[in-house]
């Protein structure tokens, strides 16, 4: 293993593209603890320490941030306006017949809709920005923290010049994070985004797990890298896992020559929506909360039935009922992820195109409704398996009272185990290209 990395980085141009990426990822992890301007450094710690950020919208953004939300920095927003864009503008080709144009043109269509992530991810950034900064001049970011321009406030200076630099600074922090994105795809290893999100999550596990250790003591720190071992090779397992359908392609005469006569499959993954789902799922739990924190009254003697029913069982993730909700949103969004990602119909089309056929299935519609069978049947274990994994921070904090420092489950281990396979597999796959072995073998 250690020869193969040492081979890696002999490689002048791959030692070139892994330093690149290294250089980029250090410059991410640096903006996550420069603090924004206008921000008091020193009353965000206080807030932060009195206020709980292990529920809710917090958990999210913070993870995706890797914790510069917590720190109010410059990269506060983190990856999260850009992953919304994407999600969007995936989502849009459903419903925008031009939007599924670009997508079927190529290349040049890849690069329009590409060019409409960037613009939404910056109108995004500019939302988020405004949101937070307007959270955080009411006092309403943290619990325990004053409105602007009070004793205890995060902006001590409530100037309008004040205001708008902090909103500028934060919306072109999540530029800048996205700008750096790509440049690890285009002139590092590759997969740029996936990256930083990796390296926003990761650069949390040792805090969470030095968190483990000093309240709950080595006993159930043992226990919970036990837990973890078995809890990534099981995701490992799992995201390796696919249902190969053969292919075979008829031979056909062009000129001369006889084209085609080879026999493929389709790799159909027993995960095919990825993390979208619990992100999807986590988000929509969140939003009765939301909705009931805007119905408070200023008397919370006066609690609307629904409010106190939603603050009593959807608010708390260790309740039976909210593990529930979680448990089958996490599988609606899967069925309905894959839905829109996978379309028989043009994987069809496609392979009658080029005289592709599955043995034992005629072209046309006979193979959609088989590819649409397959996709069914094997979407089933894969949403499961998104809402087991979905639910393990949750079941660890019922179980050792660990949840926002329990690494090893929900959204953190799919990306960082799916990440990290990615990932290995580029560089591999660069090695080849020079040497006969590969980074693994």
């Amino acid at each position: 293993m250690l020869t193969a990395f040492g081979r890696a980085f002999r490689t002048p141009d791959l030692r070139r593209k892994l330093l690149f990426t290294l250089g980029i990822l250090a410059i991410f992890r640096l903006g996550a603890f420069i603090p924004s301007p206008g921000i008091d450094y020193r009353n965000v710690q206080q807030c932060v320490n009195a206020a709980d950020t292990s529920q809710g919208i917090y958990q999210l953004v913070n993870l995706f941030s890797g914790g510069a939300l917590l720190q109010v920095s410059i990269f506060a927003l983190g990856i999260m306006p850009y992953i919304t864009a994407s999600i969007i503008v995936q989502l849009l080709r459903v419903v925008i017949p031009r939007f599924q144009e670009l997508h079927l043109e190529g290349a040049q269509g890849q690069g329009k809709l590409t060019q409409y992530t960037r613009y939404l991810t910056i109108a995004l950034g500019l939302l988020n920005a405004t949101t937070l900064v307007t959270l955080a001049r009411s006092g309403q970011l943290f619990a325990g923290c004053g409105a602007a321009g009070t004793p205890g406030a995060l902006i001590p200076n409530d100037s309008l010049i004040t205001i708008l630099l902090l909103i500028i600074t934060l919306t072109a922090g999540s530029g800048l994070i996205m700008w750096m994105g790509e440049l690890v795809t285009e002139k590092g290893v590759g997969n740029g985004m996936s990256l930083l999100i990796f390296t926003a999550i990761s650069a949390q596990f040792p805090t969470s797990l030095g968190a483990i250790l000093k309240t709950q003591g080595w006993g159930t720190f043992l226990i919970v890298m036990a837990v973890g071992l078995v809890v990534v090779a099981l995701v490992v397992f799992v995201e390796q896992s696919q249902r190969r359908v053969p292919v075979q392609y008829a031979k056909r005469m062009i000129g001369r020559r006889t084209m085609g006569g080879t026999s493929t499959y389709i790799p159909i993954k027993v995960n095919m929506a990825g993390v979208i789902p619990v992100i999807f799922a986590s988000s929509m739990l969140y939003l009765p909360a939301l909705l009931a924190q805007f119905a408070t009254p200023a008397n919370s003697a006066d609690l609307p039935g629904w409010v106190e029913w939603i603050n009593n069982y959807l608010t708390r993730g260790d309740h039976p009922i909210y593990m529930l909700m979680y448990f089958l949103l996490t599988i609606g969004f899967t069925y309905f992820y894959v839905a829109i990602t996978f379309n028989p119909e043009e994987v069809s089309d496609n392979m009658k195109k080029y005289g592709g056929f599955i043995p034992g299935i005629r072209a046309g519609k006979p193979t959609q409704d088989y590819l649409q069978y397959v996709i069914s049947r094997i979407t089933l274990p894969g949403s499961l398996y998104l809402g087991i994994v979905a639910l393990i921070p949750l079941i660890a904090l019922v179980m050792i009272g660990a949840n926002q420092n329990f690494p090893f489950g929900g959204t953190s281990i799919l990306i960082i185990v799916g990440v990290g396979l990615e990932t290995v597999k580029q560089i591999d796959a660069q090695l080849q290209q020079r040497h006969y072995e590969g980074l693994l073998r």
